[in-house]
């Protein structure tokens, strides 16, 4: 199978090498990686630069946005640009954060599973990240069922069926939930190991704590629906203040008239789906 990888990166000479080298390694090479250098100030430009020298498949597109390190927004303007580049002949692409190590065999493993289930349009595996003691271990907040926004790969009528990505935070819940509204599954596989170089949320300004709820906003998840995901939130977290945050940047969006990510009909669907999968969990 065909596959195109794009890598959003701003300012990643520390971990860029790393993730380029595992993919190099691939036992199913990419037909081409366009890393998205945005507006980087570091030597992540030359890092590029070198692999590009060392591999044909390496393509650098330079670019500037915003200067915040914002959940959403940033990185999938940057990914999006990249897409242009890209033609229409693949299977399946892939969206790639550039602090990650993959192993060998996981494009390979992806390639399979879009191959063996037509009806899968978002497929990925499990981050591990580094703990106090040096060991690796599983970091998924979310359901086991949700692929993690560092390494997405979407089947090619699943990516158009759902527009691309939007450029917002909850770019990737919302990218399932209308996949699933257009019929795709989601597939992840717990033998796919990723090391996560960077914990999670490192980089992210300080204004980021008010995005989760507007998110839930603009996915019309509504307030009671938001209300629970926020308290789930909180608990999974043990920090009481995600609750009042959430809740917080829910009724700004709504003051604001914050436009949505998703149609009405979307939005009834999502709804049905979240309520589907609170009462499952409630009497499983």
């Amino acid at each position: 199978m065909k596959y195109y990888i794009i890598i959003p990166a701003h300012n990643e000479e520390a971990f860029l090498a790393d993730t380029l080298n595992s993919v190099l390694r691939q036992r199913l090479q990419p037909e081409k990686v366009i890393v998205v250098n945005d507006n980087s100030t570091d030597g992540t430009a030359a890092i590029i630069d070198e692999y590009i020298s060392l591999s044909p498949i390496i393509h650098k597109l330079s670019i500037v946005t915003s200067a915040e390190h914002m959940p959403g927004k940033k990185v999938i303007n940057a990914f999006n640009k990249g897409v242009y580049l890209l033609e229409d002949d693949y299977d399946f692409l892939v969206k790639l954060d550039a602090d990650l190590v993959l192993p060998d065999n996981y494009f390979e493993k992806i390639a399979y599973i879009f191959k063996g289930h037509p009806n899968v349009g978002i497929a990925g595996g499990f981050i591990y990240e580094k703990d106090t003691d040096g060991e690796w271990k599983l970091n998924h907040p979310m359901n086991k069922n949700h692929v993690r926004g560092a390494f997405k790969a979407y089947s090619k009528g699943c990516f158009k069926a759902i527009g691309g990505l939007k450029s917002a935070m909850g770019w990737d819940t919302v990218d399932e939930l209308l996949a699933q509204y257009h019929g795709y599954e989601i597939f992840t596989d717990d033998v796919l190991r990723v090391k996560h170089l960077r914990p999670t949320g490192k980089a992210y300004h300080q204004k980021a704590k008010l995005l989760q709820g507007k998110a839930m906003y603009t996915m019309r998840y509504g307030l009671w629906i938001s209300v629970l995901a926020s308290l789930k939130m909180a608990v999974k977290q043990r920090k009481a203040r995600a609750f009042v945050d959430n809740m917080y940047g829910y009724l700004e969006a709504q003051k604001e008239q914050t436009p949505y990510l998703v149609t009405k009909e979307e939005g009834t669907f999502i709804r049905k789906l979240r309520w589907n999968d609170i009462k499952r969990k409630l009497f499983q």
